[in-house]
């Protein structure tokens, strides 16, 4: 999909700050690998003409969604990432993704840098991020992901936030929480728009479980094997009717030619995060355009920055399904963005302004930050 010719000079990076951020979370949020408490997450501000644009890292702690940590990445931003970039000139984002193309993997890292670097040049355009990225539209449509927890309580959180007006419900299942809670939701909710997301805690010898899902009229069952493995997506979704949708599996658009190919992914989660950036993203959002295959994206615990970078890249056209850049509230009782990113009946507004359209209250960042370093050019 093609941009706006960039009408300025190249860039040039001269200063950046990487910041260790902490936001406690409102209520736990439990999924098949594991509980969050808090959001510990790299914060990076890189500054150009005046100028700052912010991305966030969307690692976890331990790598139990993929190979990458916060410690480890914080480590390659500080030692290799933002020094490859400091005092260097680019006329376009996608000069960094290039720049990044010869290292093996890393791509939440080397995205942390990159989606910093799109918001500091559409800020130097006067332009906001979504008419950079080519989307339109002042809202996008969302949807809840809800973690494990008892039955009951899951019901009436159902209930809630349908009521709030949100477009689908994703449930997060495990072995052992999976046939009982899709029956009693869907007993309840016999019209809700409902899908689940396993975080890859099946295997092939769980296909006859899995096709027990068929049942519920689900949307689409998300990533319920392996990471890693596409091939193993393939057979299973030959053996079951609801569509897969992939998650951990794509993190380049060569993954996502592969998952297409092979019928593994008739859904498409793109994480900006996940992926090194919008340059692949955006890869991967007309890949799967052109092969009519829908995509949505998804979310992780983000702040303020980063939830504000998916809403943008939600305005692109083949983003057709809801996303999970929910009210922000649901997640943190304080949000380090001046601006509240809340919804309003299933549809988030997005920001407006340049770039991100949205400013760091620097008081509460303060008060959020573990550790803080400066580098100049």
């Amino acid at each position: 999909m093609p941009t706006p010719a960039a009408t300025r000079a190249p860039l040039r990076i001269d200063g950046a700050t990487l910041r260790l951020v902490r936001l406690p979370l409102v209520t736990p949020f439990t999924i098949a690998t594991g509980t969050l408490t808090e959001k510990v997450f790299p914060l990076l501000t890189l500054r150009a003409d005046g100028l700052e644009g912010h991305a966030e890292g969307v690692m976890d702690p331990l790598p139990d969604y993929l190979e990458e940590t916060v410690a480890g990445a914080m480590d390659l931003l500080a030692t290799a990432l933002i020094p490859q970039v400091l005092g260097q000139r680019f006329a376009h984002p996608e000069s960094l993704a290039r720049l990044f193309a010869p290292w093996r993997a890393n791509f939440m890292a080397r995205a942390t840098v990159e989606m910093a670097f799109w918001d500091l040049w559409a800020k130097s355009l006067d332009l906001p991020l979504q008419a950079v990225l080519g989307g339109e539209g002042d809202a996008v449509d969302v949807g809840v992901s809800l973690g494990i927890g008892p039955v009951a309580g899951t019901l009436d959180r159902v209930a809630a936030h349908l009521a709030q007006g949100y477009r689908r419900i994703k449930l997060k299942v495990k072995p052992g929480h999976d046939i009982g809670l899709l029956q009693a939701v869907r007993k309840d909710f016999p019209d809700a728009h409902l899908t689940v997301d396993a975080n890859c805690c099946y295997t092939l010898a769980d296909s006859d479980l899995i096709r027990r899902m068929d049942e519920f009229a689900l949307d689409y069952i998300e990533q319920p094997l392996a990471w890693d493995d596409i091939h193993d997506h393939a057979t299973l979704q030959q053996r079951i009717r609801t569509p897969l949708c992939l998650d951990e599996c794509i993190r380049t658009v060569d993954h996502a030619r592969k998952a297409l190919q092979t019928d593994a992914a008739r859904v498409v989660n793109i994480k900006v995060g996940r992926s090194g950036g919008h340059t692949a993203a955006r890869q991967i959002h007309d890949l799967c355009q052109a092969w009519q295959v829908p995509v949505w994206c998804g979310g992780m615990l983000e702040s303020g920055i980063g939830r504000a970078h998916n809403i943008h890249l939600s305005t692109l056209p083949n983003f057709t399904k809801p996303g999970d850049t929910s009210s922000a509230s649901r997640y943190f009782s304080r949000d380090i963005v001046e601006e509240k990113l809340e919804c309003v009946n299933g549809r988030m507004p997005v920001p407006r302004g340049p770039g991100i359209g949205v400013t760091l209250d620097l008081d509460y960042l303060k008060s959020a930050t573990l550790s803080a370093q400066d580098f100049t050019a």
